[in-house]
């Protein structure tokens, strides 16, 4: 491996790294806020559809 390019790649991350913006507190908290609702209405879908889908089957079967 050659040292330059590898010298060459951490330059680049150095000035890629001066390039990044950090979500602040509020951001931060609304977007952890956001991801928390959407997976708790995910799981209640999921869950409904798991217990209807488990019902039906179990209709059949003892049809």
């Amino acid at each position: 491996m050659n040292v330059d390019k590898v010298k060459e790649f951490l330059e680049g991350v150095k000035s890629e790294f001066k390039r990044v913006v950090f979500p602040n507190r509020q951001q931060t908290i609304a977007a952890s806020i956001g991801v928390i609702s959407f997976s708790v209405f995910i799981a209640i879908y999921l869950g409904l559809l798991d217990f209807l889908f488990s019902r039906l089957i179990g209709k059949l079967l003892t049809f």
